[in-house]
């Protein structure tokens, strides 16, 4: 599972059929640790009620076809999740003394 932010919608009329009915997210890959962007943005099926500003958690690969439905459904990306909050132990990260 990452973290991302919300960053926008989008709408496409004309798609594969597996696609109909979930709605399109674009997500903004953050680091957990202080909510910075890494990578670029990409695109993700919303299983959860997500909007724009939220920080999700998604995951992706199979899992990501398995929570929007089906192992045949066409996503690289699915948001599971909405953090409400987080706390980390610095220390505890590895490397970080």
């Amino acid at each position: 599972m990452k973290t991302g932010r919300v960053i926008g919608n989008i709408w496409a009329t004309r798609k594969e059929e597996q696609l109909a009915g979930l709605k399109l997210l674009v997500i903004q890959p953050i680091n957990l640790l202080n909510d910075q962007p890494v990578d670029y943005p990409i695109v993700a099926a919303d299983i959860i009620g997500a909007g724009v500003g939220e920080k999700v958690i998604y995951v992706g690969g199979s899992s990501a076809r398995s929570a929007a439905g089906s192992r045949d459904v066409p996503v690289d990306a699915t948001v599971v999740g909405i953090v409400d909050d987080q706390e980390i132990d610095e220390t505890l990260i590895h490397g970080k003394r």
